[in-house]
């Protein structure tokens, strides 16, 4: 495993991911634009991380069936063509429908961190996949400074014509420089759907890290969801660009993942799988007493980046211990229930907003948090 192929691994995953989250400083500009409320814009993030969960089930797996960089290279083609559509919507349905498709199609680096993993030595796998995670959650956290920052100066389509032609530009980059894979297995798509079920009912890692990971990124899509409607009212009186711009603070947290890995390499990755449920749960306190203060809002964003990374990162450890050959299948499962969380948290983030402010999207935060606790210590 190259250290440059783990670098291009890891630029590919920012840009593809960050497709998901680009719309969320956008909100309120798009409710202004439609003329909707608050809890009908929150369809559009809701939408997308729907798409996404179903698109892990359907495409995913298909890359222990199919020649992997031809697969990653057909997904973010479709990826374009879905970003462009949603350039163009000229109603609220429209551009759900688009941003439900966009989520389906953008499973890329969900099909390049089992491909990292598979390519990478087992006493390096927690720091490779670290590495390529950092990308990731990199791209989920400066999509919003982009998008906010686009947003302001071109409008909301704006971001979205941008965005697609950054994903022609990929698939293009992708069919060069990522190395050819064959697929490990030969099966029937059908069989392989099946496998899927078997693979839950047999493998009790699998559950715990599955519900752990979508109450985890629950709690954090129902902040940063909301995020923008905290930022446009009192005290702060903030547009779309600084909401953006909270993506950078959150960098801080996103640039330990190949700490966590590397720890978890060394201890137990469920030993960081704790940890990071204990270090996000305590970002959302500090966002219940701090939240209207600026200062609150800044540690609260590292502290709940910090922990939903470390979360992930050990919990995708773990799994990945497991036969490389069922690999994608792994994955598929964990990011389906991980997105089919953030939708959940996407949804009652907002609800909480339009019934009790901002203490009720705290309150929805710390309930998914509750869970995935109580899930951790009934596994001990």
């Amino acid at each position: 495993m190259r250290r440059d192929t783990v670098w291009v691994m890891a630029i590919i995953c920012a840009f593809a991911v960050a497709n998901l989250y680009y719309n969320q400083p956008l909100l309120a500009q798009i409710g202004q634009s439609f003329q909707v409320s608050a809890q009908q814009a929150g369809f559009i993030p809701m939408f997308t991380q729907i798409g996404y969960a179903v698109g892990m089930f359907l495409f995913v797996p298909l890359g222990d069936l199919m020649e992997r960089r031809k697969l990653i290279v057909t997904m973010l083609a479709a990826t374009a063509c879905a970003l462009l559509a949603a350039a163009v919507s000229s109603s609220l349905t429209w551009l759900v429908v688009a941003s439900l498709v966009i989520g389906m199609t953008t499973i890329v680096a969900q099909l390049i961190i089992p491909f990292a993993a598979q390519l990478s030595l087992p006493q390096q796998r927690g720091k490779v996949v670290g590495t390529v995670m950092s990308g990731l959650f990199i791209g989920i956290l400066l999509a919003r400074t982009v998008s906010g920052f686009i947003g302001a100066r071109f409008g909301w389509q704006g971001m979205y014509w941008i965005a697609g032609g950054l994903m022609i530009v990929l698939a293009c980059s992708a069919s060069v420089l990522l190395p050819y894979c064959q697929p490990q297995i030969k099966m029937s798509y059908g069989r392989l759907m099946q496998s899927l079920f078997w693979l839950v009912r047999s493998q009790p890692i699998l559950r715990e890290a599955s519900i752990i990971g979508a109450m985890s990124f629950g709690a954090f899509s129902a902040f940063w969801s909301t995020l923008v409607f905290l930022l446009e009212s009192p005290p702060y009186y903030y547009g779309s660009e600084v909401a953006g711009l909270f993506g950078l603070v959150g960098v801080v947290g996103a640039a330990a993942a190949p700490v966590v890995g590397r720890l978890a390499d060394r201890k137990s990755p469920r030993l960081t799988v704790g940890l990071g449920i204990a270090i996000t749960t305590s970002s959302f306190f500090v966002f219940w007493l701090f939240g209207h203060q600026l200062w609150g809002l800044i540690v609260g964003v590292i502290l709940l980046d910090l922990g939903v990374q470390a979360t992930l990162v050990s919990n995708q450890t773990r799994i990945y211990s497991l036969p490389s050959e069922i690999h994608n299948r792994l994955n598929a499962v964990y990011i389906m229930s991980y997105f089919a969380g953030g939708a959940i948290g996407s949804f009652f983030g907002a609800y909480g907003w339009s019934v009790w402010q901002w203490h009720g999207v705290c309150a929805v935060g710390l309930l998914m948090l509750v869970v995935a606790i109580a899930i951790f210590v009934w596994r001990a």
